[in-house]
């Protein structure tokens, strides 16, 4: 920890790491989002000692005891309501939520959706690779459909959910997705999520180099990364490719890939990014597009201010209490019915 004499300690990555092994198996997308965090969490601003991990059950929740803060290592799919506790308990502390796609979108999808409909001030990173990996490779809620598995030999004849999905049906505040390949990425996007007030939703699309290895090379490859994939940032216009020549517009209701420079289509012509526009039509199209028609969609997808729970909940409780008759325990107990007990009447 660096010394600051004029303000309280700043905080470096290495104040973070602990001497302790990463059990994570060689290779794994989950040490490149460790780092980020690492990176990520000194530049909040906020006090170690108000910084939470929470976890549930699976490969990435093993995460708070690999990260020099406080943390909670849950039940399996019950992250959200213990850290849900630990904020309204405690509405200071910085606290996160760190799950997989199968921890959250499965046992945990009722808990997930619930809290991002609360909007509660809290940060979730889903590490999506899209299998149970820590139980050895099962499909998840989110492997593509006609994916061979453990448990789908045939492939599997679900159709997959997609988190951005849930997060803008559940009236999310925020979401953004980001992949284990571009630390610089991650790093941006994990602090923007922590500022963020309200629930925050990052997905990582991670790697399971045992179980799933490359589920995600059609969009992380070196040699289509620039042409599968768009950065998205606020203000910016939505434009993609290795020439930066692609970009996108919005016409007869839907987003369109166009070619700069073909067609009569100029810069000009292009999207610019509004993470702030209240209006979620643009975001949910964002979310869904997909390869091959459309690039995945990286970066802050969605970021607009509405209501905090815990700060609405507090209200509330002040509100009750300064207009209840009752302000200690000696009027609650003389309050309601009471009874004159008459000593001569025995």
């Amino acid at each position: 920890m660096k010394e600051n004499t004029d303000f309280a300690p700043v905080l470096i990555p290495q104040d973070y790491k602990l001497d302790s092994p990463v059990k994570w198996c060689a290779g794994c997308g989950a040490h490149a989002v460790l780092s980020s965090i690492r990176n990520a969490v000194p530049e909040t601003g906020v006090k170690k000692e108000n910084v939470v991990f929470v976890s549930g059950i699976g490969c990435s929740s093993r995460f708070p005891y690999y990260i020099n803060t406080y943390g909670f290592h849950s039940l399996h799919g019950r992250a959200a309501p213990i850290a849900t506790g630990i904020k309204l308990a405690n509405p200071e502390l910085s606290v996160w939520v760190v799950t997989g796609d199968g921890d959250s979108m499965a046992i945990g999808g009722n808990h997930f959706i619930h809290v991002i409909r609360r909007n509660i001030n809290m940060s979730i990173l889903i590490f999506n690779n899209r299998i149970y990996g820590l139980t050895k490779g099962q499909y998840s809620p989110t492997t593509p459909k006609g994916s061979v598995t453990k448990t789908s030999p045939e492939g599997s004849i679900e159709e997959p959910f997609n988190p951005g999905e849930l997060v803008m049906g559940s009236q999310g505040a925020f979401f953004a997705r980001v992949v284990d390949t571009e630390p610089k990425m991650m790093k941006e996007v994990f602090i923007q999520a922590s500022l963020h007030k309200g629930t925050s939703v990052v997905e990582v699309l991670q790697n399971c180099v045992i179980f799933n290895n490359d589920v995600h090379e059609n969009i992380t490859g070196k040699d289509v990364r620039d042409d599968h994939q768009i950065y998205l940032k606020h203000g910016e216009p939505m434009i993609f490719g290795k020439e930066h020549e692609k970009g996108l517009i919005y016409r007869n209701n839907k987003l369109e890939v166009v070619i700069i420079g073909k067609d009569g289509i100029r810069k000009e012509d292009i999207l610019i990014h509004n993470a702030n526009c209240a209006n979620s039509t643009i975001h949910y199209n964002l979310v869904k597009m997909d390869q091959p028609e459309y690039p995945v969609a990286m970066g802050i997808i969605r970021a607009v201010e509405k209501p905090v729970y815990e700060e609405m909940l507090y209200d509330q409780l002040a509100h009750a209490q300064e207009k209840s008759p009752i302000k200690c325990m000696d009027d609650l107990l003389k309050s309601g019915n009471t009874f004159l007990i008459n000593e001569s009447s025995s």
